[in-house]
């Protein structure tokens, strides 16, 4: 089991999402990405039992401290992510004449992987636990996945304004594709551009994770 410290007891990293714990990986997504999320999903707490209502559980990565979830990477494989939810059901919970155009902001979200390729569905590390290295464990982790899944490259989306999420995407081989702008975006949304960037897959990121067995 891979580990690292944060705080008393260790951090213990496993595939999936443990049940039970849905509340806590919705809180954790929200914490990091609720300025996005909140127009198709607001409020807070309808939007956080939305995404708690409907996880892919085995399109996660968790980290647990003392058995929480701390730490959560999505990634999206063989048509689906770690967050779900149908049209059908943002409709069911906000109604007709309010989820339609809360449809339209989800589909900006949209990223349908390639053949050979693996898309990254966000990451998020609890506040209290951020830079003790729970971030780079979960981006070997989903390295490790896609070389089992033999993809030959790993693609995520970051915005404008998380240069604390690229600068760790850039420490771990991640390099930058193309910039989209999206100045229309910016009052909506909360950002202005959003840069996809892509990493290779390694033999190393297999036998990176056999070696940690």
């Amino acid at each position: 089991m891979t580990t690292a410290h944060g705080g008393p007891g260790p951090v213990l990293l496993r595939r999936g999402v443990p049940v039970g714990s849905e509340e806590q990986v919705a809180a954790l997504y929200w914490e990091a990405f609720g300025r996005k999320l909140a127009p198709a999903l607001d409020p807070p707490e309808t939007g956080r039992a939305f995404l708690a209502s409907h996880l892919h559980h085995d399109r996660g990565v968790t980290a647990l401290h003392g058995g929480r979830v701390v730490g959560v990477a999505g990634y999206r494989l063989g048509g689906r992510g770690l967050t779900g939810g149908s049209a059908k059901d943002v409709l069911s919970t906000y109604g007709l004449l309010r989820g339609v155009p809360r449809l339209a902001v989800l589909a900006l979200f949209e990223r349908s992987p390639a053949e050979g390729e693996l898309v990254m569905d966000g990451i998020a590390v609890d506040a209290a636990q951020r830079g003790t290295g729970i971030g780079s464990l979960l981006l070997q982790e989903i390295a490790a996945v896609a070389a089992e899944h033999g993809c030959h490259r790993i693609r995520l989306d970051v915005i404008d304004v998380n240069p604390r999420a690229r600068a760790l995407y850039e420490r771990h081989g991640f390099t930058a594709h193309h910039t989209e702008r999206t100045p229309y975006l910016r009052g909506l949304l909360g950002f202005g551009a959003v840069t996809t960037m892509h990493r290779p897959v390694r033999d190393t990121d297999r036998t990176h994770r056999q070696k940690e067995r």
